[in-house]
């Protein structure tokens, strides 16, 4: 184990310094000051090496969290990413991104504060790509068998980097005109710079994955001709349908969809040329949705010069300590301040959109809202407390209620469950033999964690389709769902 007394010596969470508000909201950045290699070492020290390891059920991957904070602990970095590596393809993405269900399920975490797993996570793998011991893993054999995996996100990337490996030749598709799915367009650089992504699509090519950006399947080669021309497919196309709110002034100018507007930043940050982008600069702003993707356009308007930024919530406002009904191990829903929440604006809790306002011209000027009751478990507008709030720019960040579904099912014959996710077997099997479905395109919106989860996991299967047998781990089942440990 890690230091036998380092729970007993050391009781404080300590965390790297976020770059001074004034500093870091005048770039794309990363917000995070370098980490200091002691405290590091330190908090890694804190690790108990528990009996029975609640860790890792809280991650879908499994991650052999004591295994590699011991190794850390020890100063022995490239011992720790071989560990590391052995459950997860991409910890540079989920050391930044993921809200890590494993540090809820921390067994310290019971009367002091929790280990900070995702910390050491996402050190081990920036030291790792720092000295170069992150190198390419190619097959030592062909099989001669041919995969298509459609989607670039974490599923897709997870699926085709271990299908490549099992020596399939394996090309991914991807519509938009780079390789990366919501990794690359959809996540601020001031949450992941896209260097860390560069670098690991590095590694694939090298390691023999193909890329084939800017081809839609569906328009550009339909989904059965795809079928037809490869042994297998999987379906790693996430959940891209965006809530509404069907609303009065729902078509007025500046009313927007989060995903139009982070998209368009990404772009301009890449280095495009946007026209008519969607911006924040001068305006009022109102962002409707208190998740992950409402703090990226709350971020990301502060970056862009808005006037003012408010965030609408319709429910409570989460407690701020672990309440009684989610008890350790399981995965609380608490009040949390990101990055983006500390550089100013507003927040709003129990606030229902009634209606937009518009002016003259057809824009959006304001947007009235009431306070939220809840009526037989509805949650409703309470008559009589309506108010107005200015906005020249308002961003819905609801969430996403499923995948794509048209060409799907008229191309390949899929079919699809009552909650609009395309449906599949326990092995992640769709109704259509040779195809596969991970996910957010079978799960629902979800974790990264849970997406690179479900990306090996299907590979496994679907390399058992083509070679009879597989030695690649399935970590997780398609019916595998958020109780307890296991948060969506």
């Amino acid at each position: 184990m890690a230091d036998p007394k380092g729970f007993l010596k050391v009781t404080d969470r300590e965390l790297p310094a976020r770059r001074p508000v004034p500093v870091r909201i005048l770039d794309w950045k990363e917000v995070y000051e370098p980490g200091d290699s002691a405290v590091l070492r330190r908090q890694a020290g804190r690790c108990m090496d528990c009996g029975v390891p609640f860790c890792h059920k809280g991650c879908p991957l499994g991650n052999l969290i004591p295994e590699w904070n011991d190794l850390t602990w020890r100063g022995e970095g490239r011992a720790a990413i071989e560990r590391l590596h052995a459950t997860n393809n991409f910890p540079e993405f989920t050391g930044r991104l993921c809200p890590a269900p494993c540090e809820s399920s921390c067994v310290l975490g019971i009367n002091q504060p929790a280990v900070t797993i995702k910390q050491i996570e996402v050190s081990i793998i920036d030291e790792a790509f720092g000295n170069g011991w992150v190198e390419p893993e190619p097959p030592g054999r062909l099989t001669g068998k041919t995969v298509a995996v459609v989607g670039s996100g974490p599923a897709g990337l997870a699926a085709a980097q271990q299908l490549t490996r099992a020596g399939h030749t394996v090309a991914v598709f991807e519509r938009d005109d780079r390789i990366g799915g919501l990794l690359r367009y959809g996540i601020p650089d001031f949450k992941m710079e896209k260097k860390h992504l560069e670098s690991r699509l590095r590694q694939m090519q090298d390691e023999g994955t193909r890329f084939r950006a800017g081809v839609e399947v569906g328009k550009d080669i339909s989904w059965s001709d795809l079928r037809a021309r490869y042994d297998a497919v999987i379906v790693a196309t996430g959940a891209t349908v965006p809530r509404d709110i069907p609303i009065p002034g729902r078509d007025l100018a500046g009313v927007h969809f989060a995903m139009e507007y982070l998209v368009e930043s990404n772009r301009a940050t890449a280095g495009d040329k946007v026209p008519n982008q969607i911006s924040a600069e001068g305006k009022h702003v109102i962002v409707i949705g208190g998740g992950d993707t409402g703090a990226d356009c709350i971020g990301t308007a502060h970056r862009q010069g808005a006037l003012s930024v408010t965030n609408l919530a319709i429910g409570n406002r989460p407690p701020g300590e672990r309440p009684d009904h989610q008890p350790w191990p399981m995965s609380p829903t608490l009040f949390e301040v990101q990055s983006a929440h500390e550089e100013g604006g507003e927040r709003a809790y129990l606030a229902s959109t009634v209606e937009f306002l518009g002016n003259g011209a057809g824009e959006v000027r304001a947007l009235r809202v009431a306070e939220t009751e809840f009526v037989d478990g509805r949650r409703v507008p309470k008559s009589g407390t309506e108010r107005e709030i200015p906005a020249d720019l308002v961003l819905i960040a609801m969430g996403f209620t499923g995948p794509e579904r048209t060409q799907l099912e008229q191309q390949l014959g899929a079919q699809f469950t009552s909650r609009g996710n395309v449906e599949r077997e326990d092995d992640f099997r769709s109704a259509v033999p040779g195809v596969y479905v991970a996910g957010d395109a079978g799960r629902g919106q979800s974790l990264i964690v849970w997406a690179i989860a479900e990306g090996r996991a299907a590979a496994a299967h679907a390399d058992a389709y083509l070679m009879g047998a597989t030695s690649l781990p399935a970590p997780v089942r398609a019916s595998d769902v958020a109780i307890g440990l296991l948060p969506a």
